[in-house]
This record gives C-alpha cells, structure tokens and sequence, in this order.
C-alpha cells in the first residue's frame, strides 16, 4: 500500500483548530479577560497624558487660533468646562494611542480560531488598518482643518467676534478624527469582501457611480456645511474606494493561484 502523505504544517495546523473548540463560557471568560487588559492599558496611558492635557489642548486647538483675528481668543461657557474639556480630551487620545494594543487583544481573542492561511491575510490588513487610521487623522489634521477654519474666520459677518467654545470645539474635532480615521479604512473593507467572497473587484467597480454619489452624501452628512470640508472628505474616500478595488483584484488573483 502508498504511505499515506505526510502533513504539512498548514494542515496540522489547521486540524488542531478544528480539534481544539472551547466551549462557550471559556470564550466569554478570555473575552473578559481581553476587555480588562484594555482598559487597564487605558487607564496606564491616560495617566501621563492627562498631566499634560492642558498643553495637549493647546496642539489641538492651533489649526483654529492660527485662524482667530487679533484678539479673538477660545471661550468656557460653563463652569467646569475648563477642567472637564482636557480631562475628555486626554481620554480620547490614551484610546486613539492605544488602538494598537486594544487590536492586539483583539487579535489574540480571535486568532486561535483562525487557520493559517486566514492568519496571513488578516496580519497584514491588521497593520495596514492602523496605519490607514492614524493616517485619516493627520490628513484632517494638518490639511482639513487649516483649510476650514479659514474659510469660517474669512466668512464671519463684519462686527462678529468668532470665540468658540473650548467644549464644542472638542466635540467637532473628535467627529472629525473618527469620521476622517473610518473613511480611510476603505481600502481594507473592499479587500475583506473580495476575500471573503462577498464580492469580487468587477462588481465594486461595477457600482462606481453610486459610490462616487455616496462619498459626496457622507461627506455632506459627518462635515460642517461647506463645500470645502465635504470635497476633502468625498475626494479622498473616493479615492481610496479605488486603491481597495486595486487591493481586492491582487487578492483575488493571490487566491486564484
């Protein structure tokens, strides 16, 4: 009889996941496990932010007080405002800090149930997505916000002083970190489809136009009402709809071979 064919380590792999299923409250416990490791990376993070979060405030706030005519200044209009506002801020930036580690356990939750094959598909696109979300962030960072702050200070009615409150400011700018940081995620949702089958490359180019008409509704809908906020946000989405087709035909042709 024909020896039987060796294994690979792929293989061998794969069958240990198949053989190793935990039962349903083994999940729940490493899940709690997992969500405890992140906050307390959290909390670790949020210590030394928050004794710099005055000055922290201050980077955030420069791309609208680079704007402010002579003499116009940022305003509290509430009592605890000047203590609760860069509290807040250093919260969401110990999580936007920690998104690495958070995906991390993540990762770790999710990746003994995976084979190998999906293991080396998903670690790129873990990496790439952080990389793509800090990015979406420096880009309204550094080139969104300049832009519409000038365009608001310059349109302001002659006799308005523009003094924005510290909170209200928070709260826009955050909108826009998440908005800007998810719209970059594009290029990694069409490559997830292509991959999993869901759709092929042909049938989301296929469907341009509507998504061309999209990018411009959502930019219309998560920026304020400007033309040129909504035209930095639909542009770059647009684009990066067509860097995720580039992405899902290479995907397509590596499961191909």
């Amino acid at each position: 009889m024909p020896s039987a064919k060796p294994k690979s380590p792929e293989d061998t792999h794969d069958a240990a996941v198949d053989d190793n299923e935990q039962p349903f409250l083994d999940h729940l416990i490493e899940l709690r496990s997992r969500i405890l490791k992140s906050f307390v990376a959290v909390g670790i993070i949020f210590l030394p932010i928050y004794f710099f979060a005055n000055d922290l405030y201050a980077f955030l706030a420069e791309p609208l007080t680079a704007q402010l005519p002579a003499g116009s200044t940022m305003i509290a209009t509430q009592v605890a405002t000047p203590f609760t506002t860069p509290f807040k801020l250093a919260i969401f930036t110990a999580i936007f800090v920690s998104v690495p580690y958070l995906l991390h356990q993540l990762w770790a939750f999710i990746s003994p149930a995976l084979y190998r094959h999906e293991k080396k598909f998903a670690m790129p696109l873990l990496g790439s997505s952080i990389f793509l979300f800090y990015s979406g962030m420096a880009f309204v960072y550094y080139l969104v916000f300049p832009l519409i702050f000038a365009f608001f200070t310059q349109v302001a009615p002659s006799g308005v002083a523009i003094m924005t409150d510290i909170n209200q400011y928070l709260d826009f700018v955050m909108k826009m970190f998440l908005a800007f940081g998810i719209a970059f995620e594009i290029p990694i949702a069409t490559t997830l489809l292509a991959w999993s089958g869901l759709a092929t490359a042909e049938s989301m180019a296929a469907k341009r136009p509507y998504v061309i008409v999209g990018c411009f509704v959502v930019g219309m809908l998560l920026t304020p009402p400007d033309v040129i906020s909504q035209l930095l946000l639909a542009v770059p989405t647009w684009l990066l709809f067509e860097l995720g087709i580039i992405m899902a035909r290479i995907t397509q042709r590596r499961a191909e071979d």
